[in-house]
């Protein structure tokens, strides 16, 4: 199993995040799971497989040395390119309301872009070690990933997928920053990347409506603003300590996406301010020990094992940042998911990969384990 000598604050928000999921998620969609499959813990049981298989990738991650991530972070990043493009392929991604995301892998679908964003900490973590001369003092240095990253990122948009794109984009961005990019060129290369999501933003009719909904969601309260006012309900009628588990009104059809993307809101009624600060709080313990991990990994100098953290902290730090600003109404609706807790096999799986890797890079930090000293007996030499 793990071992003994792990972080127990950082495991034990994880837990926490983990059980606070599995609740939800059966409280979430027991109403929908029962009218579409005539089964009230169809997604529940299906949420408890995915943690299964999640607990075990983790597991085989957490035994794997970090100089072997290292050396197929380039073959790790190519697969997730073929994979890119084999998701547009008709026939063979899988469209569902109008976006191309997921290959069929048997009997169940896998989103190609959750296992992009793990490739893509391994290889800028991979590319900061190899080209630390060039990343911190050269223009060249940085705009070689940023190249790379944006050929994938059209891909990512091509499905379409905003929601991946920019948590991609902004988690390189910061790695890059980690890893020394002069301040000036970072400014400038961080205001490119904004123009150019917001032109994205601006030129597509549907993100176009989603940004002016987001801005007053009660407009158009029946129709572009209407998830997001139901969220905003389900916020209202949480108060300070909720409706009780199972309590939640929302859940009975009237916000979209319960259980996956808006999770955070069905909590939130259904647990109040106090839960909904108990889910940020626990968050907020697994990046701040996160980054602690990766600043030890630094110190030591094991720099691809400190980026590597660093960028698992910044994705599930970002991503959950994003998700409950979107339910909140902060910021404009992204189809991503809240990490470790809402329904989806993909993100569930591979965000749990993504942990086993930060625990063996606390793993690493501390050593070999040391057994007991043995102690002999001196013989008298024989004269």
């Amino acid at each position: 199993m793990f071992d003994t000598r792990q972080d127990y604050w950082l495991l034990g928000a994880i837990a926490g995040i983990i059980l606070l999921g599995f609740i939800m998620v059966v409280s979430a969609s027991i109403v929908i799971a029962d009218r579409e499959f005539g089964q009230p813990f169809y997604y529940g049981l299906r949420h408890l497989i995915y943690l299964s298989i999640g607990f075990v990738a983790a597991f085989i991650v957490y035994k794997i040395p970090m100089r072997v991530f290292r050396k197929i972070a380039p073959l790790s990043l190519l697969v997730a390119f073929i994979l890119l493009l084999m998701v547009l392929i008709p026939g063979i991604g899988r469209t569902v309301n109008g976006s191309s995301r997921w290959l069929y892998l048997g009997p169940v679908s896998f989103q190609v872009s959750e296992w992009l964003k793990f490739s893509v900490i391994l290889y800028i973590s991979d590319y900061l070690v190899r080209h630390q001369y060039a990343v911190q003092n050269t223009v060249a240095g940085f705009l070689w990933p940023m190249g790379l990253l944006s050929l994938l990122a059209a891909l990512l948009l091509k499905q379409p997928d905003f929601g991946a794109t920019f948590v991609v984009m902004a988690t390189a961005l910061g790695l890059l920053f980690l890893g020394g990019v002069p301040l000036r060129q970072f400014i400038g290369l961080l205001c490119l990347v904004v123009m150019a999501f917001v032109g994205l933003a601006m030129t597509s009719p549907y993100r176009l409506q989603r940004l002016t909904s987001f801005l007053d969601p009660w407009a158009n309260q029946f129709d572009s603003g209407y998830q997001l006012t139901q969220a905003l309900i389900a916020f209202g009628r949480g108060e300070w300590f909720g409706v009780g588990l199972g309590g939640s009104i929302q859940k009975l059809l009237y916000l979209p996406e319960a259980h996956t993307d808006f999770l955070y809101a069905i909590l939130a009624e259904e647990l109040g301010l106090i839960g909904s600060m108990l889910v940020i709080l626990l968050y907020g313990v697994i990046v701040y020990r996160g980054m602690n991990i990766g600043l030890t990994a630094h110190k030591q100098g094991k720099y691809f094992s400190s980026y590597a953290a660093y960028g698992v902290v910044l994705w599930i730090g970002l991503q959950a940042f994003i998700n409950i600003g979107v339910n909140t109404g902060v910021l404009p609706t992204k189809g991503l998911t809240l990490p470790l807790m809402s329904y989806g096999g993909s993100s569930l799986v591979v965000i749990c990969m993504a942990l086993g890797l930060l625990l063996r890079v606390d793993k690493e930090n501390q050593g070999p384990k040391k057994g007991p000293i043995k102690v002999g007996v001196k013989h008298a030499r024989r004269p």
